[in-house]
């Protein structure tokens, strides 16, 4: 499986953005992650973020809380997520990603989850809740393991604050486009390229992406011309809630129509 830095670093030298997208484990029920993934990965996402569902996730919208909620009330575990991890790996290319909190993995073990994660084809975590430091055992733990730890930046980042957390990321570093949860709608773009602008000449060590609140081909293009790439997940979630709550499509349709998305989302990034 190639690395994270490699695969938005092969994308770049194409002369293309990247596209990473997000859905969660075990939505919407433990027998549709495996075949989700296989679609996301067949539409052209160049690297996977698979949510692990938290009761508490304080920096999802709705669409993602209810696609925990649902996740969770169906049964899903992490072993079950690492378990789809490692399925997903042991057929694909595409870097798979873990986002999620703190608590969960605390109760799984920090140093047993980052090992099992890793030899579960993991190849990095994003935790929203987790204070980006050198001596944090998330980070360590991460670090001994080889699993690329990828850390947020936002409007109210200061630029040498963004350094830090430049030097503390690997993988890339993640661009919230705005202040507040996943979903939300970006209004105005211009303060969000204002953003970006300024925030890009301190991520100098790892490819800068942005996400939350992109929802079609041209949001891809417009937030990622000021970035290496874009991250799409709300709007996932919300196409595979309604196509999976339609009884009038069939399983193959419905996964046809989340990789005829993602394949739509991808031709933003192409130049």
């Amino acid at each position: 499986m190639s690395s994270l830095k490699a695969r938005i670093e092969q994308v770049r030298q194409a002369g293309h953005k990247a596209l990473g997208m997000f859905i969660t484990s075990g939505f919407p029920d433990l027998t549709a992650t495996p075949d989700l993934l296989k679609a996301i990965d067949a539409g052209g996402a160049d690297f996977i973020e698979l949510g692990m569902p938290f009761s508490d996730p304080l920096a999802e919208g709705i669409p993602i809380q209810r696609s925990s909620e649902r996740a969770l009330a169906a049964g899903v575990t992490m072993k079950d997520t690492l378990r789809f991890a490692a399925e997903f790996a042991a057929g694909s290319d595409t870097p798979l990603v873990l986002m999620g909190y703190g608590n969960p993995i605390m109760r799984y073990g920090i140093d047993k989850f980052f090992k099992d994660a890793r030899s579960s084809g993991v190849q990095g975590v994003i935790l929203p809740d987790v204070l980006p430091a050198p001596d944090s055992p998330f980070f360590r733990a991460a670090t001994e393991n080889g699993v690329d730890t990828i850390c947020l930046v936002s409007p109210t980042t200061p630029p040498e604050r963004a350094e830090r957390i430049d030097a503390l990321s690997s993988g890339f570093v993640y661009a919230v486009s705005v202040t507040g949860v996943t979903g939300t709608d970006k209004g105005d773009t211009q303060p969000i390229v204002d953003y970006l602008r300024r925030i890009r000449p301190s991520i100098v060590r790892n490819a800068l992406m942005v996400g939350f609140g992109i929802r079609s081909a041209e949001d891809v293009r417009s937030m990622a011309a000021e970035t290496d790439g874009a991250i799409v997940g709300s709007a996932l979630v919300n196409l595979v809630s309604a196509c999976w709550d339609n009884p009038d499509l069939s399983r193959s349709q419905r996964l046809a129509e989340v990789e005829s998305f993602v394949r739509d989302l991808k031709s933003g990034t192409l130049s």
